[in-house]
């Protein structure tokens, strides 16, 4: 989701976009309302990285019931929202520069019937710049965000905020979905300056167990679902 576009929106433009996301046996099922706005900045649109990410929550349902979880460069929150209807503490975020980003988010929590302050929070998180986040606290469990590596450019933007993150809170990993956009671009150097080390989650079975196909959800792209964590 991306942070440097202008934070500007055709607010005429603006749709609500339903996800449902239904268990195998039919036991469990949990709606997401999304608004988006198509004229608007990457922001205000569920790419399907989101998609693939909101699906391995949602496959992962019974592990993250009470954890605290932050998402990263949340856009329109698909992912971080589904966590909190599945149960866990959620803190959603999004560029504290771009403040008509921060406005939709709130709008979208409020349109899911989360009260913000109360339900869910709603803060401003500026990568690779570390100030606000050392009132974040240091007790997430987990880590998440959705394409927030679409530009070789914000690459050690965010691995660096990634790796100070996971620092500050030992037990958790960042899991994040990735789509790729150039077989030149790489993060692995960053990777060995930020002291991280990441591993691939098999989408395959995840889609076996939830019994979909998400190369489907993938809109004829390349996404990969990576878990990043500190070298010990």
């Amino acid at each position: 989701m991306n942070q440097n576009n202008a934070d500007e929106s055709d607010k005429s433009a603006e749709i609500v976009k339903k996800f449902n996301f239904i268990s195998k046996d039919c036991s469990v099922e949990v709606e997401v309302n999304v608004l988006e706005v198509l004229a608007g900045v990457y922001s205000y649109y569920t790419w399907p990285s989101a998609k693939i990410l909101a699906y391995f929550l949602f496959y992962s349902r019974r592990c993250i019931v009470n954890k605290k979880i932050l998402e990263i460069g949340s856009g329109t929150s698909l992912p971080g929202i589904l966590a909190k209807k599945l149960g866990a503490v959620v803190t959603l975020s999004d560029s504290a520069l771009l403040n008509k980003s921060l406005t939709h988010i709130k709008k979208i929590c409020a349109y899911n019937n989360l009260k913000v302050g109360t339900d869910i929070q709603v803060i401003g998180l500026t990568w690779g710049m570390f100030g606000n986040m050392y009132d974040l606290g240091n007790d997430f469990d987990l880590i998440i965000g959705s394409d927030v590596l679409f530009d070789c450019y914000v690459f050690e933007e965010v691995l660096s905020t990634v790796a100070f993150l996971l620092e500050r809170n030992p037990k958790s990993t960042f899991i994040c979905s990735y789509q790729v956009r150039s077989s030149d671009w790489s993060f692995e150097n960053l990777l060995k300056k930020w002291n991280l080390k990441c591993r691939n989650i098999d989408l395959n079975s995840i889609g076996k167990e939830l019994g979909i196909d998400l190369k489907d959800l993938m809109e004829g792209h390349v996404i990969y679902l990576l878990e990043f964590y500190r070298i010990q």
